[in-house]
């Protein structure tokens, strides 16, 4: 009888579940408990690893894109101040392009990863072209004042002189 209760006893103190899991207990049949992995959690641990992710994708995009506009306003500003002959301090310009195009080339060097997505792709593409512009009125500024600047050395060459040194080249046409 006491060996009968030490074999039930087990039983006893297992939680019921119902009316065949007492049946399965009488016959022997009874399984152990098994500890079983929480799936559950590992999926929910999961899925707030990918959400913490990709709001950091979306935080590391937005940043690079908004760095991207900033640049490429600062080159739109001196771009319409050059076609339009508006006058144009090229030293603040320098600073806030140079400022602003550092940022851009860290970021992009931090975030590489993010060089493939399409929207990156096509600012970048659309600060190419800005940029391609701005160089281009850059250029035909530049040599508006280069040519300026030789007509003005020109000027001044001929009025300080009297004739003595160049008289003759001047006469032979040299």
């Amino acid at each position: 009888m006491q060996l009968e209760q030490s074999a039930t006893a087990p039983l006893m103190e297992q939680p019921v579940v119902g009316t065949e899991a007492m049946a399965e207990a009488a016959r022997g049949d009874a399984l152990l408990p098994a500890l079983l992995p929480d799936i559950g959690a590992d999926l929910l641990a999961d899925d707030a690893e990918s959400a913490r992710l990709e709001a950091t994708r979306f935080e590391e995009l937005s940043g690079l894109l908004a760095a991207i506009r900033r640049l490429e306003s600062i080159v739109e500003e001196e771009t319409t101040a050059l076609a339009t002959g508006q006058k144009v301090d090229f030293d603040d310009f320098s600073a806030r392009k140079s400022r602003s195009m550092l940022e851009f080339v860290r970021l992009m060097r931090a975030r590489m990863h993010l060089g493939g997505e399409p929207e990156v792709t096509e600012e970048i593409q659309r600060l190419r072209e800005k940029l391609e512009r701005n160089r281009s009125l850059l250029e035909m500024h530049y040599d508006a004042v280069r040519e300026v600047a030789t007509i003005i050395v020109k000027a001044i060459k001929d009025a300080e002189s009297d004739g003595t040194y160049t008289g003759r080249a001047a006469r032979d046409g040299k």
